[in-house]
Parts: structure tokens; sequence; C-alpha cells
């Protein structure tokens, strides 16, 4: 059942609109009709869309691992004042959700002139504390050894951190980096305030955008979510193995 969904989202996206409204339910169209389509490729900004969103995505979440897992091995590895207390804060995290944030961030890129910018999409969606405990997990279980040993060679912290901590855990780096694409590429609220022009908006918001003058068109409403739901899908079907291990952790660190 839980398919059906997205099944009928697609074939109403190939339906004519006469058929869409019309009296009944039909579970496949009678005839093929790609209009719907071909309207959003030629009258929408669905290409700048696509880009903005992958560039986004991108940046969120290579900033979200290299930030994350700099800060777990700090915590993990490194003996300094105040590193229980900041680990608690970053426990406290779970306790505010993002939306409480919304106005502050708002207000904070309203004043950095930041708005309508790739930079304000991005910068308030790097706070991702879930990846600080998951990977400062998989960091307490590499013995401290390997660190003293590199350091004897001559390795610094960022080098011991990028050559030998992140490779030995390569496959929960990647099950998070997925998780991150994913969650940032279907992110709404916040590119939804933070994207006023339809230059800089991504696809969940674009998408907001595809109307007629007449009212909604249906088929292009479904068209529009199909087109924008594909690329996490195809990423999913890929990488399911890495995105249930990267959840499953997820789930278990906030439980």
């Amino acid at each position: 059942m839980a398919i059906f969904p997205v099944y009928w989202a697609v074939v109403t996206s190939f339906k004519s609109e006469t058929e869409v409204i019309a009296s009944g339910i039909a579970l496949w169209p009678s005839r093929i009709n790609t209009e719907a389509y071909e309207h959003i490729w030629t009258n929408t900004n669905i290409g700048i869309w696509y880009i903005n969103s992958f560039v986004t995505s991108a940046l969120i979440t290579a900033g979200v691992i290299v930030s994350s897992a700099g800060c777990a091995y700090a915590l993990s590895q490194l003996d300094f004042p105040g590193r229980r207390l900041i680990y608690v804060l970053i426990l406290a995290c779970f306790m505010v959700p993002m939306q409480a944030l919304i106005i502050n961030h708002f207000v904070l890129m309203a004043q950095l002139k930041l708005l309508n910018s790739w930079a304000g999409i991005i910068l308030p969606q790097l706070i991702v504390p879930v990846t600080i405990i998951v990977y400062k997990q998989f960091f307490d279980n590499v013995p401290r050894e390997f660190r003293e040993a590199a350091q004897m060679d001559g390795a610094g912290h960022f080098k011991t951190l990028f050559r030998i901590y992140l490779p030995m855990n390569w496959g929960i780096t990647s099950a998070l980096a997925i998780i991150t694409f994913i969650g940032a590429w279907n992110s709404f609220l916040w590119p939804f305030l933070a994207a006023t022009g339809e230059a800089t908006m991504t696809v969940p918001v674009g998408i907001t955008q595809v109307k007629d003058a007449y009212g909604i068109v249906y088929a292009r409403q479904m068209a529009s979510a199909v087109m924008a739901g594909l690329p996490v899908a195809v990423l999913y079907l890929i990488f399911q193995r890495r995105v249930t291990q990267a959840i499953m952790l997820s789930a278990g660190v906030k439980g």
C-alpha cells in the first residue's frame, strides 16, 4: 500500500487534465500524455532548480561530513577543558528542532545579507548534531595507539583524521553522506524562506511555482512532484543498504 501514492502520482502525470478531473477512478491513462512534462521543461526554470538543489545539497553534505568528523575527532581523541560540557550541549541539541530556530536563522541571514543566495540556503543546514555523535561513537572504538603512532611520524591532527580515522570508518562516512544529501535535497521549509527568487530556488521549492492562470493543473503538479523526487529515488535504490544503515544508526543514537 505504501507504493500506491507514488504509482498514482506517476499515472496521473501521464493523463490529460480532462481525464484527471473526470469522475471515477482510472488506474491507467487511456492514452499516454506527456504534455505535463513538456510544459514543465519548457515553461519553468526546473533546470536551474536542479542545479541549485544539486550544488547546495552537495556543499551541505561536504560541510556536514567534514565539520562533524572534525568535531567528533576532537571530542573523542583530544583532552581539553570543557570537552564533556560541549558534548552534553551537542546532545541537548536534539531537544531543539530546527523549526524552532527558523526565525533566528532568518534574522541572522538577513543581517548578513545572505538571503536569496546559495550561502543563505546552505549555512543554517550545516548544523546536524546526530552526525557528530555517530562519528564520535565510531572514533571512540579506534585505539589511541594509531593516533600516537601517526604523531610520532610527524602527522598533525588534520592528517591523522583524514588519513587514519576517516578511512577506517569509510562505511559510516558514505552512509552519513548519502542520508545527508537526500535530506538536503528534500529540505523545503528553510529553502522556501531563504530563496525568494526563482533563480535561487531548489526543486522542492520551485515546484510550488508550477501553476496555471486558470488554477491548479493536477497533471502538471504530479509531473513536477515526480521530477522532484526522481533523483533521490534513484540515489536511494542504488545505495539502499547504506541509507538503511545510516537511518538505523541515527535512530539508535536518538533512542
